[in-house]
C-alpha cells in the first residue's frame, strides 16, 4: 500500500435520532443517523405485513366467482 494516502480509520461513536449510541469503526469521528437496529420496526417487530393476493385469488374477488 501507498503511504499517506489512506483515511485515517478509528472509532467513531454512532448517535441515533431515538438515542441509541454505539461505536463503530469509520474514517469520521462521530455520525449521527435517523434509524438504527433498537428503533426500526423490522428489527423491533412493529413491522405491518401487508398480505398479497395471488391472481387467481383476485381475478375471482373481480368476478365474483369465489362462491
Amino acid at each position: 500500500m501507498k503511504k499517506d494516502i489512506h483515511p485515517n480509520y478509528v472509532d467513531t461513536k454512532v448517535t441515533c435520532a431515538c438515542g441509541n449510541t454505539f461505536t463503530v469503526k469509520s474514517n469520521k469521528n462521530e455520525l449521527h443517523v435517523e434509524v438504527c437496529n433498537q428503533c426500526h420496526p423490522f428489527f423491533t417487530g412493529k413491522q405491518g405485513t401487508a398480505t398479497k393476493t395471488g391472481r387467481v385469488e383476485k381475478f375471482n374477488r373481480k368476478y365474483g366467482l369465489n362462491k
